[in-house]
């Protein structure tokens, strides 16, 4: 905001309830990226209105997709790999 020519900060206090194990996992993101957590909710927020809207895609799945993943967190038809090689042997064997 800018008043008589002074940019006039404004501060908003929000509490943010986020499970500790990804807060330390991205702060240690930001840490690397030379950010802090402010600075990176600062650039969503200004992402956001750039886009006017989220700055990222965010999709409901389809039927198909929502039964395949409900399926496999079933464990039904999942074939499981025991390593990456094994994996890329079997996708290439046909």
């Amino acid at each position: 905001m800018r008043q008589n020519n002074i940019f006039v900060l404004i501060y908003i206090v929000r509490l943010m309830r986020v499970d500790r194990d990804p807060k330390e996992r991205t702060e240690n993101l930001f840490n690397e990226l030379g950010i802090s957590m402010t600075e990176a909710v600062i650039m969503f927020l200004k992402q956001c209105d750039l886009n006017n809207g989220l700055p990222f895609d965010l999709k409901i799945p389809n039927t198909q997709t929502r039964k395949v993943l409900e399926d496999a967190a079933q464990g039904i038809d999942v074939h499981k790999c025991d390593s990456l090689d094994e994996m890329l042997r079997e996708l290439n064997a046909d």
